[in-house]
């Protein structure tokens, strides 16, 4: 019997088609949020220990090199990472529900602290524009600040809920024009340094009453050198604060993959150590201390533009470009907390943690908006509860910044030993070898550094430990109700086949439909049906070129007599497609997944590739015929679908398999 020319369905995966960037793409995603610590950092050190702020913001940024390698060696470990994930699979679902709670706090105030800080930097230059203008209007800095910073949350509020997604090209322009900001910064400091000298500020921390939070009753504290160390320390990590996007935006880097990743990690590394390292350095050596504490505390690096040397008019002018690149810089930060937020909380949602009210599809747009929601309500809260003081909000800040780096640095130290007999690409450095097993001394010294400072800040830091202790009980009781929740509805209840949003699924009447979005010049099949045998396809994601090749991978059921178009994919079949996505994302390239109904997979192969219009089809070795078998059936079908006298287009037929292939030449 001839089989059926025509497919009922056709399912597209739209979830594997990332639209893979450059290194340098991915480091500027990062730094639009990691980067934005250098407008409020400063400030906020100062007011906690003193003059001697900007070594410690220095420090910061050089351990930052430290936590960039950390995280450097759990994406490579696992494409999809983030903390939730490496602490899953190191400590287990109970503490990575905590760990995800605090990680969520980290976010729930990256959005109020960026957006405060904006509207302090835009109200800090309005106070002095305003005047040139004969406007005799005052601007109250914090009242500004709160106002602004409601009024962004609104606007992500509502773009989140329409389905924005951080764009990668504006990241880059972004960091661009920061960094253009910048060197002009650098230089114009360098040659006011040249003419009025300078002197280094102290390295001795004097932390402040308000700094000293519960150990304030314990006066001896501050007389022992190392605690006092730890304490300004601890009042500086804020600045490592934006890490965690490095986990989320690996999965889109380019191959080759982890070199680009380490490119990225050096990159990011340098323009921090430059920018917010040394420049708040610099700020500390022209702009005199009163005014670092008092005047310029909130808004530090307006107030390095306005003490250069030169004319008022010129350092004005150089301010407006501080100003207008922070708020870029920053109000990018707000979005990225958005999207991160949601983004970990349906992470967590796949894994049965969060009940399905939160992931609730918006009917219009599509989207968790219920998730959305709740992170919007949280910010404005933080934002009026603050009040626009930018010292609370970075106290607070430190706690979720800790909490997510020593539980991701905890738990590569213990998959050390889990996955002792795995083979790492990279690892961070420091190791000692002994029996097979390489003992992580560098890894363990960073926690030791981490876990330090995190015990200082729960002592010093009251308003931080009660709120970011309550936030993280709130949410561990949210996800332990909502999975207690999920146990009982799978128990009764059959499970849901209506969940095709996961893998992004779109269906066509036709395979003719899904050809036009075909645009490269080269063409491969690969036909999938086991996710445990996907070698040939690594071979093609390993040596194709992904700017001139469509991938184009098909998975084709066999469904007898299939007429209704009523068909489904089942668990199985979407558990293929899992697989190929991830496959991809670990070679970073482009694959166009695609899912058939047919009664012979091997006709359903040669249809698509003609229609296609393939140069190749590589499969893999089926066990159960051999490769010589597969090869005949797929030129039969070949066979069946050309046209007596017509000239067809050759096609190159690959079986792959463990170091070895087969190829027919078909015409």
């Amino acid at each position: 019997m001839v089989p059926n020319q025509r497919y009922k369905q056709v399912f597209v995966l739209s979830t594997a088609m990332l639209s893979f960037i450059s290194f340098w793409k991915a480091a500027s995603v990062v730094l639009c949020d990691f980067g934005s610590s250098a407008y409020y950092a400063g400030g906020i050190a100062m007011k906690a220990f003193g003059p001697a702020f900007p070594w410690f913001i220095l420090g910061v940024m050089l351990f930052a090199g430290l936590m960039l390698g950390v995280y450097t060696e759990s994406c490579i470990m696992f494409v999809r990472g983030g903390v939730y994930v490496v602490v899953r699979e190191a400590m287990g679902k109970v503490m990575a529900k905590f760990s995800v709670s605090a990680l969520v706090f980290d976010y729930a105030l990256t959005g109020p602290i960026s957006s405060v800080t904006a509207g302090l930097y835009l109200g800090g230059l309005l106070a002095n524009i305003l005047p040139l203008l004969h406007i005799n209007w005052h601007v109250p800095a914090r009242a500004f600040a709160v106002i602004f910073a409601l009024l962004v949350t609104a606007y992500f509020w509502r773009e989140n809920i329409r389905g924005i997604e951080e764009s990668a090209d504006n990241n880059f322009k972004i960091i661009g024009f920061v960094a253009v900001v910048a060197v002009l910064l650098l230089g114009w400091s360098g040659v006011t340094l040249y003419h009025r000298g300078f002197t280094l500020p102290p390295f001795t921390p004097v932390v402040t009453h308000e700094a000293l939070g519960w150990t304030v009753h314990f006066p001896w504290l501050k007389a022992v050198g190392l605690v006092g160390i730890l304490m300004a320390f601890g009042h500086s990590i804020l600045a490592l604060s934006g890490l965690e996007t490095l986990a989320q935006v690996y999965r889109e880097i380019e191959d080759p993959k982890v070199k680009n990743l380490k490119k990225a990690v050096v990159s990011i590394f340098i323009f921090s150590v430059l920018f917010t390292g040394l420049l708040t350095f610099i700020s500390a050596l022209i702009i005199p201390p009163d005014l670092v504490a008092g005047k310029y505390a909130e808004n530090l690096l307006s107030g390095l533009a306005l003490e250069l040397d030169g004319p008022y008019w010129a350092r004005l002018g150089m301010q407006v470009l501080v100003v207008l690149s922070g708020t870029l810089m920053l109000v990018g930060a707000v979005n990225t907390s958005f999207v991160g937020a949601n983004g970990v909380l349906n992470r967590v949602a796949e894994d049965g943690i969060l009940h399905d009210w939160f992931r609730h599809l918006h009917k219009k747009y599509g989207t968790t908006h219920r998730l959305v929601n709740i992170i919007a309500v949280i910010q404005v809260l933080i934002i009026m509860i603050s009040g626009g003081d930018i010292f609370l909000l970075g106290e607070a800040y430190a706690f979720g910044v800790l909490a997510s780096m020593s539980f991701n640095t905890m738990s590569l130290v213990i998959l050390r030993f889990k996955r002792r007999e795995e083979e790492q690409e990279w690892m961070f450095p420091g190791n000692i070898k002994v029996n097979n097993v390489y003992f992580p001394v560098g890894l363990m010294l960073v926690l030791l550094v981490l876990l330090s400072a995190t015990g200082m800040n729960l002592l010093t830091k009251k308003v931080a430990t009660l709120g970011g202790l309550a936030f993280t009980a709130v949410f561990y009781a949210i996800f332990y109700v909502s999975e207690k929740m999920n146990e009982k509805k799978v128990r009764l209840y059959a499970p849901d086949d209506d969940n095709d949003e996961k893998l992004n699924l779109r269906r066509e009447a036709d395979i003719n439909t899904v050809v036009p979005e075909l645009t490269r010049a080269r063409r491969i099949l690969v036909p999938v049906r086991n996710p445990n045998n996907l070698v040939h396809l690594a071979a093609v994601l390993e040596t194709a070129d992904d700017d001139t090749t469509d991938i184009i991978v098909l998975s084709a059921k066999i469904a007898k007599g299939i007429q209704s178009g009523g068909e489904t994919m089942s668990d199985e079949d979407k558990e293929v497609f899992s697989a190929v996505v991830l496959l991809a994302e670990k070679y970073g390239k482009t694959v166009k997944p695609i899912f058939v109904f047919s009664n012979d997979p091997f006709y359903s192969m040669a249809q698509v590739a003609q229609a296609a219009g393939a140069d190749e089809i590589v499969m893999g070795v089926s066990g159960s015929t051999g490769a010589e078998i597969q090869l005949e059936r797929l030129a039969m079908a070949w066979g069946m679908l050309k046209k007596p006298g017509e000239a067809g287009k050759p096609l190159l037929a690959r079986v792959v398999w463990e170091g070895r292939q087969m190829t027919y030449q078909l015409s």
